[in-house]
């Protein structure tokens, strides 16, 4: 701990703020033997009143998911049965003590909660050491924690290497980067080390010889004289450490016989940590009784009760990477052997490291390793296992299936690049046509999701011709999936994609009929025909809604329908189905999509509060779950909203974070929408009529293109465009008479009106309110009752002005549309009236996360399932409702029901 007071001084702080309730995380980055182990070690043992908590990541245990999170968590277990039940059963999955299946969310988030227990009794530190070698899902599990601890009294450390063929992406998390030592703190740690001073000289040329890497110094005493040490001596041409400090350890290692060699080997291939795991491989490979003791009096090994340690991860890597290939292989095989039932994953990975000819014994306990992994929601370890399997896999047409099933996981692991390669790999020898149009389906959806909708729309369509012999409901699937991304923007040229599927007969389930109706009726949309699509549609939305709603292909594409269609009840009743059974579930990312889609139908409904807490929510998810493009889309919808209010600040800061995702090219489904929110809100706020024209009129995704109609007609008229304006106002005039869209109607009304003059405008502005009358979107409503107002008050009938007036700058004020108010206040000033400031509702300073919880509990849910609804824990959601009492004045749950929030 030479040299290392500022270091030390920012753990402590760290810890010191989770003893008062500010949870937080901290990154430790160094080279190797910096003292990033050292560090983590003290903090732990000068944490005095506080449970200190431990794991740490090994290079041999990657492919064992949440391997590290356990080990963490196995002293606090006992609190589990303090969760919510499906937490409490997820964990159970992970820790083998239940069967099922779960959604990994489900257990990062019962991480959270566990460890959130732990310290309502005491303050928790929790060290993750060698971070860089976690298994991919403790990694994320434990990231998602740190980025979590809100309220909770924990503290997060972790300990990673810089500059190794693995990294540790701390996605923002502080960072403290241990540097090398001073000439002070080289000179101090030599002299520990030695028993005696070290010149000052001779201090300064060891740093600029080792960096003053600390495990390098260290490691000088047993080979430098005391003469050179104090300068009496020159030190040598070349340090023992400059090849690398791994050396160091190997040259010891190789001082040692070959049987302790050999144990280390065994130890060095070994993640267990068990000592008798060790002895028993060891002793299969012909090795003797005394290795074990001529290893630990060497210092490289450590044995603690029944636990085995190196002494340094620089010594696994340094013994494993110098044996050889055959060495190698031989260890894993013994390793393997010496594992029992209890250790299959662990005894199915050796056994694969141990083998490089096809072996199909190998190859299923390799599958069964990463069915395990699937189930407790380690896809990146399931992903692994079938690709390792599929390597030792002779045949093409099982190597074809186990490479989908590693795309499959991979995908599921939100790796999108990994999965398209898998599955590009797998269709080279796959033959059978089912696999063929699941693989197709597959590489569609990566497609779909982040690069090219017109080439997922030529996959999915493709597949549906090739599969419908074989598998009909499957052609409709895909053919439905091909619909859907004509909708979307895919280039179909004419092709429809009903036609590649065949048409389900009287005796085909209720769902194969809702699929060919819904792809139909998509079909429809895409080519602009509204009559024929409302005709086909408006039937199945309401037969539809009354099905189970589990339905992941149907069920999102409803939602989807509904939104080309215009239809805001039905569109908001499928996202929200979807919600509820995401939360209800754990399934953190279908809740990020379903919350993206719903807070955009919140800003054409009006409901802005909703919009800014559901956005919120999802962009802080996206954020959370590593998903940058998912997250670019609430971002964007937060600006759009930040435009619509007018609020400058949020708008500024908004608009250059979201601009980096509209440099990639391509972003799948989202692209258009994307871009087109992002003009919208652009247009919003340039202050040139001109540009605010060339914006809106660059808008080309269809349900946003009629959603900001008035906005385009108003701009295009500013910027001397009438033809520009005649032509939308006609387009969705022609969109609701087909439709029969209530909103559509009152807009194009309104249109009509702004192009018209004297009575005909009059005439189209009663027209569009009594289409209003029968619309949910309230801001619309405003905009067209600040519009007629405004012509009333022009034609000097200054009292009907007021009525108008009136009612628009109720509105806007209630959604906090701030230029839209003070241009319905300045007009009813000018009509004579002086506008009175409303009362601003109880939840107006309230902010996004505290509305999400005020909703949760007004529907009668415990802080509890609050918690779990909202993937927080329930101090964190106690906080939080007494910030929201505190901020209404209201004194209980009951009053809070009962409170009127805007």
């Amino acid at each position: 701990m030479q040299g290392r007071a500022r270091e030390q001084a920012a753990i402590d702080e760290v810890v010191r703020a989770a003893r008062e309730g500010r949870g937080g995380a901290l990154v430790v980055r160094g080279e190797p033997g910096a003292g990033k182990s050292v560090l983590l070690a003290d903090a732990a043992a000068r944490a005095t009143g506080v449970q200190v908590l431990r794991t740490q990541g090994i290079e041999s245990e990657a492919p064992l998911p949440f391997a590290a999170l356990e080990r963490l968590l196995r002293p606090v277990l006992d609190r589990a049965d303090r969760l919510a039940a499906p937490q409490a059963r997820a964990l159970g999955v992970v820790l083998g003590e239940e069967h099922g299946e779960v959604d990994r969310f489900l257990v990062f988030l019962a991480a959270l909660n566990l460890l959130a227990e732990a310290a309502a009794a005491e303050p928790v530190l929790a060290v993750v050491d060698d971070a860089h070698w976690l298994d991919d899902a403790s990694a994320a599990a434990l990231l998602f924690v740190a980025r979590r601890l809100q309220r909770e009294r924990v503290a997060v450390l972790f300990g990673a290497r810089e500059g190794d063929v693995r990294s540790f992406d701390g996605g923002g998390l502080p960072e403290l980067v241990v540097a090398g030592l001073d000439d002070d703190g080289v000179a101090a740690l030599l002299a520990a080390q030695a028993g005696a001073p070290v010149a000052a000289g001779v201090a300064a040329r060891l740093r600029a010889s080792t960096g003053g890497n600390p495990l390098a110094l260290v490691e000088l005493p047993e080979v430098l004289s005391s003469d050179q040490l104090a300068g009496r001596a020159p030190l040598p041409a070349r340090l023992p450490v400059t090849g690398g400090v791994e050396r160091v350890f190997l040259d010891r290692t190789r001082r040692l016989s070959a049987d302790a060699q050999r144990l280390l080997l065994v130890a060095a291939a070994d993640d267990s940590t068990r000592v008798g795991t060790v002895q028993q491989a060891a002793r299969a490979l012909g090795v003797g009784p005394t290795a074990l003791d001529e290893a630990e009096r060497s210092g490289l090994v450590r044995v603690a009760g029944t636990q085995l340690e190196l002494r340094h991860p620089l010594v696994r890597s340094a013994v494993y990477d110098a044996a050889t290939s055959q060495e190698r292989r031989a260890a894993h095989r013994a390793l393997a052997d010496a594992l029992g039932e209890a250790d299959a994953d662990r005894r199915a990975w050796h056994r694969a490291a141990g083998t490089v000819e096809p072996d199909e014994a190998v190859v299923a306990e390799l599958e069964q390793a990463a069915e395990r992994a699937r189930r407790r929601g380690g896809h990146e370890a399931a992903a692994a296992a079938y690709e390792r399997a599929a390597e030792l896999t002779a045949a093409p047409a099982a190597r074809a299936r186990r490479l989908f099933g590693a795309a499959t996981s991979a995908w599921l692991a939100g790796d999108p690049a990994r999965a398209r390669a898998l599955a590009d790999a797998a269709s080279t020898t796959a033959a059978d046509p089912l696999l063929r149009a699941d693989l197709a389906r597959l590489r569609a959806r990566v497609e779909w999701n982040t690069g090219s909708v017109a080439r997922a729309h030529r996959m999915v369509l493709t597949a549906a011709h090739e599969v419908a012999p074989a598998d009909p409901r499957r052609a409709r699937e895909l053919a439905l999936f091909a619909a859907a991304l004509a909708g979307a923007g895919a280039d179909v040229d004419g092709v429809e994609a009903a036609a590649a599927a065949p048409a389900p007969g009287p005796a085909d389930p209720a769902r194969d009929r809702w699929l060919a109706e819904l792809t139909a009726g998509l079909d429809h949309a895409a080519a602009g025909r509204w009559a024929p699509a409302a005709g086909v549609l408006r039937p199945l939305f309401a037969a539809a809604r009354i099905a189970d709603g589990d339905d992941e292909d149907l069920l999102p594409n409803l939602a989807v329908a509904a939104m080309h269609l215009g239809d805001d009840e039905a569109g908001a009743d499928y996202h929200g189905r979807m919600l509820a059974r995401a939360r209800d579930s754990g399934a953190m990312v279908l809740v990020l999509y379903a919350l993206t889609r719903l807070a955009a139908g919140d800003v054409v409904a009006g409901q802005w509060a909703a919009v800014e807490a559901r956005a919120s929510e999802a962009l802080a998810l996206g954020e959370e779950t590593r998903q940058p493009v998912l997250a670019a889309m609430p971002r964007a919808t937060l600006l759009l909203l930040a435009a619509l209010r007018g609020d400058e600040t949020a708008y500024d800061a908004l608009l250059p974070a979201v601009e980096p995702a509209l440099a990639e090219e391509p972003v799948g489904t989202l692209g258009g929408m994307l871009r087109d929110v992002v003009r919208w809100a652009r247009g919003l706020r340039a202050a040139d009529p001109v540009a605010a024209h060339r914006h809106l009129a660059a808008m080309s995704y269809g349900p946003l293109v009629r959603s900001a109609a008035v906005d385009r007609v108003e701009a295009a008229l500013r910027a001397g465009e009438a033809a520009v304006a005649e032509a939308c106002a006609a387009d969705l005039a022609g969109f609701a008479a087909a439709t029969g869209q209530a909103w559509a109607a009152a807009a194009a009304e309104h249109a009509r009106a702004l192009l018209a003059e004297g009575a005909d405008a009059e005439r189209h502005f009663r027209a569009a309110l009594a289409h209003h009358e029968r619309s949910p979107r309230l801001v619309a409503r405003a905009r067209t009752q600040l519009a007629y107002g405004e012509h009333l008050r022009r034609v000097r009938r200054r009292v009907d002005a007021r009525e108008q007036l009136r009612a628009a700058l109720a509105t806007f004020e209630e959604v906090q549309a701030r230029p839209w108010a003070e241009r319905a206040a300045q007009e009813l000033r000018a009509s004579g009236e002086t506008a009175r400031r409303r009362d601003e509702p109880a939840d107006a300073s309230l902010t996004p996360q505290e509305l999400q919880v005020v909703g949760l509990v007004r529907q009668g849910l415990s802080n509890r399932e609050v918690a779990a609804q909202l993937f927080l824990s329930p101090r964190t959601i106690d906080f939080h409702l007494r910030n929201v009492f505190a901020k209404t004045g209201v004194t209980s749950r009951t009053q809070l029901v009962q409170l009127a929030l805007a």
